[in-house]
């Protein structure tokens, strides 16, 4: 199968590795992947800030780098909810990139979704010899809608234990700007996190969000704690061992 691969700014700029991951994923799935080196933000920092023209200019872009016949993947939940969810209120006076996004957003997937639902995966390669706990990000689980999807694949993998935590549903405490506007809450609720995680032994905090990951291993660097967000994509390509 062809797929377009959506990496998203916060992946491209700071988790690049984690992109050449997903890619990797997708291949070792079977799928000849396409990506255009001119696709950017999809506009989820300016819509979420007020900054509705802005991400209108953005949303259009987006539109214009992807072919809406073909699928797309991303390693965020997170992005891709927003394209299928807030798009329409940006473009509701646009009828041509509306008719548009709603070609494309019937075809936009995040990555352990499309592995699951759509390709129907039953197996994955490589081993993983280390207890891992997950974190459910905000966006994936209540605006995207995933759940399962990325357990069923990290118990593929030989050797992984998964082990749940307390509140694997809250908030780690990113939030976008709200982590700047109100650090020390933010702070408070990834210690929350980070507690909960190292209460059940574990070496890995794991998410499908590199954007909590942040905000989480950055507690655990200020504190020097033994334990390590990773992204799934990370595990599931064989790059951790």
């Amino acid at each position: 199968m062809d797929v377009q691969l959506f990496i998203p700014c916060f992946i491209d700029q700071l988790y690049p590795q984690t992109a050449f991951n997903t890619m990797k994923v997708l291949e070792m799935a079977g799928c000849r992947v396409h990506y255009n080196p001119d696709q950017t933000c999809c506009g989820q920092p300016a819509f979420n800030s007020g900054y509705w023209p802005e991400a209108t200019r953005l949303a259009q872009k987006f539109l214009n780098d992807f072919n809406p016949e073909m699928p797309i993947v991303s390693p965020s939940a997170s992005c891709t909810g927003y394209i299928i969810h807030h798009y329409p209120k940006l473009l509701k006076e646009q009828p041509v990139e509306l008719e548009r996004h709603q070609q494309l957003r019937s075809r936009i997937y995040e990555l352990s979704d499309f592995l699951i639902n759509i390709l129907k995966i039953e197996t994955l390669p490589g081993s993983f010899e280390h207890k891992v706990t997950f974190h459910d990000a905000c966006s994936a689980l209540r605006e995207y809608g995933i759940h399962d999807e990325p357990r069923r694949l990290l118990r593929m993998i030989r050797g992984l234990e998964i082990v749940e935590m307390n509140e694997s549903d809250t908030c780690c405490g990113f939030g976008g700007t709200f982590a700047v506007k109100h650090t020390s809450i933010s702070a408070a609720m990834a210690e929350k996190k980070v507690v909960n995680a190292m209460k059940t032994g574990v070496n890995y905090i794991v998410s499908t969000e590199a954007s909590c990951l942040m905000n989480i291993n950055g507690y655990i660097a200020k504190n020097k704690l033994d334990i390590r967000g990773v992204h799934l994509a990370d595990i599931l390509s064989g790059a951790l061992t």
